[in-house]
């Protein structure tokens, strides 16, 4: 077919460029013109016409193309830059090695005006600080020189922050091995987001490894990202070595064995680098009793000690206000302030003398918690005993205030590895200070007999002169004593108040946790030696006696003599 020009179309001339049926005919496309085949024929010199299609995706290979020359360029500027930090960082080291020090100062204001240029030129900018830690408990943990710390206390005062800030110290060093830790591996996932956008500004050429969670520093130096769900985790980190492992959260640790274990594997073969402990946590959670005895109770606040096992200390709290970034809208405080007593006394204040799930939620220690005093001898007195020999044996005297009947325990007894003959020389040497002998009641298994021909521990105890008898040991109603002796009064004040001396029973009562299985009752699990000998001492029914009965009594000690060997009197 010709045009009006009597010129042939392409697809007559070319007819071979064309799609065409089984029979021969071309196949049309919407306007009725021949469709042309994809692509090129080899070795034709016709111009090809490329579809729309086609030049939108070569303009796009062309644009990704400039794009990435673009990139190439910038790379190449930023590692001249790199090069020209690091001999600005070793002249800057140089400096710090030579230069003596002038009330603190490495460098001088004077000094510093004759630095090179270039020198200058990065103190002012500043551009080689990419994390300003906070005035206060922050700065104070990075800059902890103790072996072991425990940054802990307020949520949201900036502690994962210096977590993940306080390995850097070493990043320098090839021989430097840091470890990592959250409960679970889920729970590693916003430290290591957080690590993602610090770690490359601090270092740059730093690699992460997502499968083995391992951050890469030029120098060679490794920061590893771990969990330790379960004590048995501990083995997955045998036989490696690491200058400095950290805990983020660690109450979530149930027992401090994972914590000991793991404080073996710190070692180092660079004699530059000293090795260091690091943990964070929140009031509350599974292993608080642990970490509040390990730092909280062991020293005061922000002051170095050293531990039992030999290593420094210290206990840095953290506060909501540290971290003017939350703190100043007062956004995050409204929101914790709308969270339930325990954890709003957890979280916004800090206090470490409340727990989740405790058994005994109303003791507050500004309430039952008082500084001794002389007990006057006209006041009744009484004990309560629970025996333990591979456990701790318990016992707590108390004393009824005539006023008001308030149950004063004024001493505690705490020890294990006891005999029945050892526990009453103890507590006889104790109540030497008391104006009378003072009657009580023994856990009823220091009767029982275990197929022994000798005295039972409570026989033991009577032989020695003590006035027992066998304790009511319902748990329910107990517990139940012990939440009415709790409430405060009308007077304003509670029924029982302990002696700030008596640190053992004080720390049962604020941390016993509930039973899961039986909220009624607490978790015989826990420690609840000196709980359990308040019980004991509370079902015994303390009451006012007479003060002349009492003198009476006062003038009957002489002869006593027991004359039961079960009750002994």
């Amino acid at each position: 077919m010709e045009n009006d020009n009597n010129e042939l179309h392409d697809w007559e001339e070319n007819p071979h460029l064309y799609l065409t049926d089984s029979e021969g005919s071309f196949i049309l496309k919407k306007d009725g013109t021949p469709r042309k085949k994809g692509g090129r024929p080899q070795g034709s010199k016709s111009n090809y016409r490329y579809s729309d299609e086609q030049k939108t995706k070569m303009a796009s290979r062309r644009a990704v193309a400039k794009k990435r020359k673009a990139i190439e360029k910038i790379e190449n500027k930023l590692k001249s830059k790199r090069h020209s930090l690091k001999q600005t960082t070793k002249l800057l080291s140089k400096l710090e090695d030579n230069k003596e020090t002038d009330e603190g100062k490495v460098v001088t204001e004077d000094e510093l005006h004759v630095l090179p240029k270039a020198v200058q030129a990065e103190i002012d900018k500043g551009s080689h600080v990419v994390f300003h830690p906070n005035e206060g408990p922050q700065t104070e943990f990075l800059a902890a020189d103790e072996k072991d710390v425990l940054y802990g206390g307020a949520a949201g005062g900036g502690k994962s922050y210096a977590m993940l800030v306080d390995p850097l110290r070493y990043a320098h060093r090839k021989a430097h091995r840091a470890l990592i830790l959250r409960r679970s591996m889920p729970e590693l996932r916003e430290l290591i987001d957080k690590s993602r956008e610090l770690y490359p500004q601090a270092f740059p050429g730093c690699k992460f490894r997502e499968v083995e969670k391992v951050w890469n520093f030029p120098s060679g130096a490794k920061i590893e990202f771990g969990f330790l769900e379960r004590d048995a985790d501990v083995y997955r980190y045998q036989g490696q070595a690491y200058s400095w492992i950290g805990f983020d959260e660690i109450t979530h640790l149930p027992t401090e064995f994972g914590w000991n274990y793991l404080a073996s594997r710190l070692r180092t073969t660079d004699s530059e680098i000293k090795t260091y402990l690091r943990c964070t946590a929140n009031p509350g959670g599974i292993g608080a009793n642990w970490v509040k005895k390990r730092y909280v109770d062991a020293f005061a606040p922000n002051e170095s000690f050293k531990g039992d096992d030999g290593l420094t200390r210290k206990f840095i709290p953290a506060r909501l206000t540290d971290n003017p970034y939350l703190s100043e809208d007062g956004v995050y405080e409204q929101m914790l302030m709308s969270l339930p007593p325990v954890q709003r006394k957890q979280l916004l204040e800090g206090n470490w003398d409340v727990n989740e799930g405790a058994a005994f939620v109303e003791f507050d220690p500004d309430v039952h918690i008082i500084t001794p005093f002389s007990i006057p001898i006209t006041w009744e007195r009484v004990k309560g005993i629970d025996y333990g020999y591979a456990s701790e044996s318990a016992c707590v005297w108390g004393a009824i205030d005539r006023a008001d009947g308030t149950l004063i325990i004024y001493r505690e007894l705490y020890k294990k590895g006891l005999t029945g003959e050892d526990l009453g020389r103890i507590i006889t040497d104790m109540e030497m200070e008391d104006p009378l002998s003072v009657s009580g009641v023994l856990d009823t298994a220091a009767w029982a007999r275990t197929g022994t021909t000798g005295p039972t521990v409570g026989e033991s105890l009577v032989r020695q002169g003590h006035k027992l008898r066998r304790a009511d040991k319902n748990r329910i109603q107990g517990k139940i004593q012990i939440h009415e002796y709790l409430k405060v009064q009308p007077n304003g004040r509670p029924r029982l108040q302990i002696f700030n001396t008596c640190p053992n029973l004080i720390k049962e009562l604020q941390s016993i946790p509930l039973d899961t299985r039986n909220p009624e009752d607490v978790d015989t699990h826990a420690a609840d030696h000196a709980y359990d000998a308040l019980r004991y001492l509370i079902m015994s029914r303390p009451r006012i006696n007479n003060p002349i009965e009492n003198l009476r009594r006062y003038h009957r000690e002489s002869i006593y003599r027991p004359v039961d060997d079960t009750f002994g009197y």
